[in-house]
């Protein structure tokens, strides 16, 4: 879940230029707890795109070289969530609390005076972009869109048993036995989780994204992680552990479009699962791709979110 997630705005505007506000730039906007920071990319009139990154705790640099080239259909707006990256970095645990997160969307509108959106919440993000959707129930929404989304820890928790089965022995053995120990700085389990993670976080490890505004940018934070989370992406002993959303799918009325990689630990299956509460959501299969998608196969990913976006 430490990627990345995406809204789309569109302003109402008479003169058919982009309005002032979300011309490219960056900035920063209050919200309980400090100051979080943005950055708009892009000229292109379509509905603005908002990117939320993944985690929780993780920061939205390594994402904007690869969702800036959708600039030219749109602008591109990125932020980092409180407490990771440019944005402040408080220290008090009751600010991680999914509601405050949720509530860092309206704040970013506010500011931007953002009256039409589009969303897209990736891992993390779509956990913060399903819970705006049926806790709010925002005014303005043009779309959805979920790519490898935790909305259903307990559906996460499961998928996550069927990929570690699907490893070597030696390494589900070494996984079962620390997450019963609940030891998770022995060698034999970091190991393990780093075979899970080539496996199905990203497939391609070793090429690394070029990414100039991680430069001077502060890093994820794995205490937000570990404190809403947990551990390991596939042992959840946090906030989130009782995280489901599955029953309040069906209360979304705008167009959804569920993404994920043939690989993603945010199986396919569980996709097609979420896609049968929404009546005429879509589903798209990014091939050769683990859970980061726009690193493993940037081309397909990226042409699925500029063509499900092309007629909103």
């Amino acid at each position: 879940m430490k990627y990345f997630a995406v809204i789309l705005f569109l302003s109402v505007f008479l003169t058919g230029s982009i309005p002032e506000k979300i011309k490219p730039g960056e900035g920063f906007v209050e919200v309980k707890g400090g100051r979080i920071w943005y950055k708009v990319v892009g000229k292109g009139k379509g509905v603005p795109l908002l990117l939320i990154h993944g985690g929780p705790g993780s920061r939205s640099c390594e994402g904007i070289p690869g969702y800036s080239t959708l600039g030219n259909d749109r602008s591109i707006i990125f932020y980092d969530q409180l407490g990771s990256g440019h944005s402040d970095r408080p220290t008090d645990t009751t600010l991680w609390q999914l509601p405050r997160f949720v509530d860092e969307i309206d704040a970013l509108r506010k500011a931007l005076d953002l009256k039409e959106i589009n969303i897209l919440g990736s891992s993390w993000g779509g956990t913060v972009a399903v819970e705006y959707m049926v806790t709010k129930k925002p005014k303005g929404v043009k779309s959805v869109i979920f790519a490898g989304p935790l909305i259903s820890t307990s559906k996460w928790m499961r998928d996550a048993k069927i990929l570690i089965s699907q490893l070597s022995k030696p390494v589900q053995d070494s996984i079962n036995k620390y997450e019963s120990l609940r030891i998770y700085d022995h060698k034999s389990y970091m190991a393990a989780t780093d075979t899970f993670n080539i496996n199905y976080l990203s497939r391609k490890p070793g090429a690394r994204i070029s990414a100039p505004d991680c430069a001077g940018s502060g890093k994820g934070n794995g205490e937000i992680y570990r404190y809403m989370w947990g551990p390991t992406e596939f042992n959840a002993t946090g906030t989130l552990k009782n995280f489901e959303r599955t029953p309040n799918l069906r209360e979304i009325q705008e167009p959804v479009l569920f993404i994920t990689g043939r690989f993603d630990e945010a199986r396919p299956e569980t996709m097609y699962e979420f896609q049968k509460e929404i009546p005429g959501s879509k589903v798209e299969i990014i091939e050769n791709s683990g859970h980061n998608k726009i690193r493993d196969n940037p081309e397909q990913y990226l042409a699925a979110i500029r063509n499900f976006l092309s007629t909103k």
